[in-house]
């Protein structure tokens, strides 16, 4: 065997270019035996709908109302413990509090919080708002990396390490342990952010600790700027898409892995990084940043972004693989269980047309709304739909993080500081209810064959 680094490189590229190709034949199912046997492929049917495998008290979703025994599409509803999302927001934004915080406790302990209980709760999350000595020195800063989601991950497993009762399953103990990470979930992004920017970008490094009297939003922005300045709407903003993002039926991906695995018993910590690492998928968590980059791509290739006819060739052209990635979706549209609208993109509208007024964006602002408009209609006329298709509260999200001058590697890693309060949630409910393992099951296609020694 040859001691040479780059001749091993090689060998490697090339073992694993070659067998690569023999895992796919080995491992390639005919998509005709799915349906043969039944079996829901992502767990869902054609209509989106997914395999009932749990009950939940946490949220839900509404996309389909039944008239005299057919299920009809309705505009979509989202609620939070019974109380729809419209109402919540409604509630605290008229009121002019933030409220990421009342939310958080609505999902968490099963019902709205008074002044005293609010204040109460807002108090032990800045209490638990605080990472070890030297952890961001000695881990944050070690080995930084574009992809955010990865060092958070890294951050969190590493966090257990300062737990004196990680593998303690007790409800108490391990609400402690969901509202110390809910806390910190921001130190660990921006803070790794910036890591990145100092070590592989070559930009200023600063640090800024989270101001106690702040909300979560103020604090996310205030770590995040040099000048830790912000404008109230541009809190406001960030709050709402914290709030909206925070929870979602329990069926989505992220949620289900943390269902997965709190059932087998593990600790918090490895439930938290494992709903990370699903949440970080394209398909899932990071959907807004194919949005804002197509966003990017129409206008080098649209010479008038308020030429109605020219935006709908462009669209055309994606939804028939000839423009973008050529994968044929125009992202930001549709969803797997919304059909004639997603009531967090209504809600969120509202608010981005503020924002985009306040930053001069109104150009782009009009751009999105054409686009939610003339989508539906091209996707229904190129393909073969099942439900309805609608804007869904991505198409949105990476416009707003543009507009308040949030790096795009964090795009996602907010989506985890909001959605870190629905899996705590979900995991307290598995604790509490369920004391089987989630094991689903395979049906086996192999056969039986002879074995044959090497030699032969």
């Amino acid at each position: 065997m040859k001691d040479n680094k780059q001749y091993q490189k090689n060998y490697l590229q090339q073992y694993t270019d070659r067998y690569g190709r023999l895992c796919i034949d080995n491992s390639q199912i005919d998509a005709e035996l799915f349906d043969t046997y039944g079996v829901k492929r992502g767990l869902r049917d054609k209509n989106g709908k997914g395999v009932l495998s749990g009950l939940t008290n946490i949220s839900k979703i509404e996309s389909y109302k039944e008239v005299d025994g057919k299920s009809i599409p309705c505009d979509g509803r989202l609620l939070y413990r019974g109380y729809d999302i419209n109402d919540l927001v409604k509630g605290f934004s008229q009121a002019g509090r933030f409220g990421f915080e009342e939310v958080a406790y609505l999902l968490i302990m099963g019902e709205m919080p008074n002044k005293s209980q609010l204040q109460e709760f807002k108090d032990a999350l800045v209490y638990s708002r605080h990472l070890p000595t030297n952890f961001t020195r000695d881990v944050i800063m070690k080995a930084p990396s574009k992809d955010i989601m990865n060092s958070m991950t890294k951050s969190v497993l590493t966090l257990a390490s300062y737990d004196g009762r990680v593998s303690d399953l007790s409800i108490s103990n391990v609400l402690r342990q969901e509202m110390k990470l809910i806390s910190v979930f921001p130190m660990l992004a921006v803070y790794g952010y910036h890591a990145y920017n100092h070590y592989v970008k070559d930009e200023s490094f600063y640090i800024h600790k989270p101001d106690p009297e702040l909300s979560t939003a103020e604090n996310i922005l205030r770590m995040l700027r040099p000048d830790k300045e912000y404008t109230e709407l541009e809190a406001k903003v960030l709050d709402t898409a914290l709030v909206l993002h925070m929870e979602h039926g329990g069926g989505n991906n992220s949620t289900f892995t943390t269902r997965v695995i709190s059932s087998s018993g593990s600790d918090t910590y490895s439930v938290i990084a494992a709903a990370l690492s699903s949440l970080k998928g394209p398909k899932h968590g990071g959907a807004n940043i194919k949005v804002v980059e197509m966003m990017n791509d129409l206008k080098g290739n649209v010479s008038d972004i308020g030429d109605r006819d020219e935006v709908k060739n462009y669209l055309t052209r994606i939804v028939e693989k000839d423009a973008f990635d050529r994968s044929g979706l125009i992202y930001g549209m549709g969803h797997a269980v919304y059909s004639l609208s997603d009531p967090r993109a209504v809600i969120f509208k509202s608010f981005v047309e503020r924002l985009a007024t306040e930053k001069g964006r109104e150009k782009d602002f009009a751009l999105y709304s054409m686009i939610e408009e003339l989508a539906p209609e091209i996707i229904g006329q190129k393909r073969k739909i099942y439900k309805g298709v609608s804007a869904n509260v991505d198409f949105y999200s990476g416009f707003v993080y543009g507009m308040l001058g949030i790096p795009i590697e964090l795009y996602t890693p907010i989506f985890a500081m909001a959605r870190i309060v629905g899996w705590s949630a979900h995991r307290l409910e598995e604790l509490i209810n369920v004391d089987k393992i989630i094991r689903p099951a395979y049906m086996s296609l192999a056969k039986d064959k002879e074995y044959k020694p090497v030699e032969d």
